[in-house]
């Protein structure tokens, strides 16, 4: 669609959006992050919470604001501190990182192996690991 000059010129234009670095990220795009990195579901977090997936989407798209009493829920259910949700440069003041659930679950199915399949995997992931540290 084609636009008059005088309309253009007239009419503001939208920004493109700017990429965010962890020092400008708003409260609901940490709590996405934190939940994201912890390899959970919005559903899985609403069940730690006690709430509804859809107010744990409404917080991370930010259409509802974070109150009290659901940012030390939150905060409990992911293990932070609540600053770590609310600080606006982006510290991390984490009591303590678990890991992903993801990395979990692949944990649990390894368990399940014969201890020498299990023996040969790890020695497999821990070649990888060194080799990893090595070309950082």
């Amino acid at each position: 669609m084609e636009t008059s000059p005088y309309t253009h010129a007239i009419m503001p234009q939208k920004k493109a959006p700017k990429s965010v670095g962890l020092e400008s990220e708003l409260a609901r795009e940490r709590l996405a992050r934190l939940r994201k990195e912890r390899g959970w579901t919005q559903v899985e977090l609403a069940e730690r919470v006690g709430i509804t997936q859809r107010l744990v989407s409404d917080y991370e798209r930010g259409r509802l604001r974070l109150n009290a009493d659901i940012v030390v829920r939150l905060a409990n259910a992911l293990e932070v501190a609540t600053d770590e949700l609310l600080q606006p440069n982006g510290q991390k003041h984490s009591l303590r990182r678990k890991p992903s659930l993801r990395v979990l679950r692949r944990l649990e199915k390894i368990e399940k192996l014969p201890l020498h399949q299990q023996s040969t995997l790890l020695k497999t992931i821990d070649t990888f690991l060194r080799g990893a540290t090595v070309t950082r």
